[in-house]
């Protein structure tokens, strides 16, 4: 499975291969056209209770991180998205978070590399 990172700021390139939003929101200021997505999966992204009760405080990211990979580990949309990413050459995740090491982006990441293909 090839997967990176990247906030859907970031200009697309011909090398993301298949692009997913995984954020619940909608990205500001960022068009349909310009985000280049192939899927946008709202399922996958923290519950609005958990990502309302973080607002991106640096001081709560372990706890964060902990309901996070717990909301995960019940979600049934996961598997599949693993499956669908295990069906591409390459692919992007792509987040709107500002910080490239605390976002939920990473944690899905880690959670989809650690469940059997």
């Amino acid at each position: 499975m090839d997967v990176t990172l990247k906030r859907v700021y970031e200009p697309a390139a011909d090398d993301d291969g298949f692009r997913v939003l995984v954020d619940r929101l909608w990205p500001r200021g960022v068009s349909k056209e310009r985000a280049r997505l192939d899927l946008w999966l709202k399922e996958v992204a923290p519950s609005p209770e958990l990502r309302q009760r973080w607002h991106h405080d640096p001081e709560h990211w372990d706890n964060y991180a902990e309901e996070y990979r717990n909301e995960l580990q019940s979600n049934p949309a996961v598997p599949g998205f693993r499956e669908l990413l295990e069906a591409q050459s390459k692919s992007t995740l792509l987040y709107g978070a500002a910080d490239p090491e605390r976002n939920h982006a990473r944690v899905l990441l880690e959670v989809l590399s650690t469940i059997a293909g």
